[in-house]
């Protein structure tokens, strides 16, 4: 039958450590805290990973290989190289990959050289070296820089 007294609790409590009881206890003397020093006193806490005020372990080892920029690297391109194997225009750094000049066209494109160009070429979405953009204003291209670089 069903009545108060037939209840249980459902899983048994535990009971809590009862420290400084006497020797017998086996928490008794010095209460499971060892001898002397820091941790054996009242409100002597060490916060995790603290070593006694030297360089902690984990400042002593070095950065995994280096630092990096969050900012991509420009790839860079001769003017000469672009104005060989590129045929269409607008230059973009779609047009750039497709004829092999460089590897990936999310990354920015700079286009260097200083050498005269003969070819009329127009750019769009790729930055320029001052000399490499003097030159192709020089041979009557034009230049559009996208407006989101840098």
């Amino acid at each position: 039958m069903f009545n108060l007294s037939s209840l249980k609790p459902k899983e048994r409590k535990k009971n809590r450590k009862r420290v400084g009881r006497g020797s017998s206890s086996g928490h008794g003397n010095y209460s499971g805290r060892g001898m002397k020093g820091q941790k054996a006193r009242s409100g002597g806490n060490i916060k995790p990973g603290f070593e006694g005020g030297r360089m902690p372990f984990i400042r002593q080892i070095p950065k995994k290989r280096g630092f990096r920029s969050i900012y991509p690297k420009n790839q860079v391109v001769d003017l000469a190289a672009v104005e060989k194997r590129v045929l269409k225009s607008p230059v973009t750094p779609q047009v750039l990959k497709q004829a092999g000049l460089i590897g990936s066209d999310k990354l920015p494109v700079k286009i260097l050289g200083t050498r005269a160009v003969t070819k009329k070429m127009d750019f769009k979405g790729v930055k320029f070296s001052k000399p490499a953009q003097k030159a192709i204003e020089a041979a009557g291209g034009k230049v559009f820089q996208s407006p989101n670089d840098k």
